[in-house]
């Protein structure tokens, strides 16, 4: 795979094609895992080839390796749920429910009752982002990628314990932060 990379991103179209080939069936069960927990939004196979063409657009990142990749597919699948919410909440302005925790919001992803949730969400995350990158990049993996515990730390070679104590910090932080948006309402 970091052959195949190492070619694609030196311009070779068919390492990238065999490389997009290799991990097609990753990229789908996490499109399908975001899909399962949609209301309304883009099917499995939408997403997947709207990740894979920002993935794989001229202006995309150089992937370097696998966590790379994942965390560029989970980046890619934020973006693509958050421009969905956006259309959605300007197309229909409203509230939804209140989510008690950062799990709850699993529930709420965009329709138009909550499309403005999940954008106070993306704020948040970029907020937390100036504090702390690699939490965010735990968010997008473990919510807009559906990942595992288990499958992120398998990813990115960091134990499952400290992963979930950062879950847990990523949670708390993000949950302060819904709550102020909600209570600035």
């Amino acid at each position: 795979m970091s052959l195949l990379l190492a070619a694609a991103n030196a311009g070779d179209r068919e390492a990238a094609d065999q490389a997009f080939a290799l991990v097609y069936a990753d990229l789908r069960m996490l499109a399908r895992r975001q899909v399962q927990r949609a209301a309304s939004g883009p099917g499995a196979t939408s997403l997947v080839h709207e990740v894979y063409l920002r993935l794989a657009g001229p202006e995309a990142l150089s992937i370097n390796d696998r966590e790379h990749f994942f965390a560029l597919a989970a980046r890619a699948m934020r973006q693509l749920v958050v421009d969905h919410a956006r259309r959605s909440a300007s197309a229909k302005r409203g509230g939804g429910a209140v989510p008690d925790n950062l799990d709850d919001i699993a529930g709420l992803v965009p329709s138009h009752e909550n499309a403005g949730r999940m954008l106070e969400l993306d704020q948040a995350l970029d907020r937390l982002s100036a504090l702390d990158p690699q939490l965010v990049r735990l968010v997008e993996m473990r919510y807009f990628a559906g990942l595992e515990l288990a499958e992120i730390s398998a990813i990115t070679d960091r134990s499952e314990r400290s992963l979930k104590r950062d879950w847990r910090r990523a949670r708390a932080v993000l949950h302060a932060a819904l709550e102020g948006a909600h209570d600035d309402a």
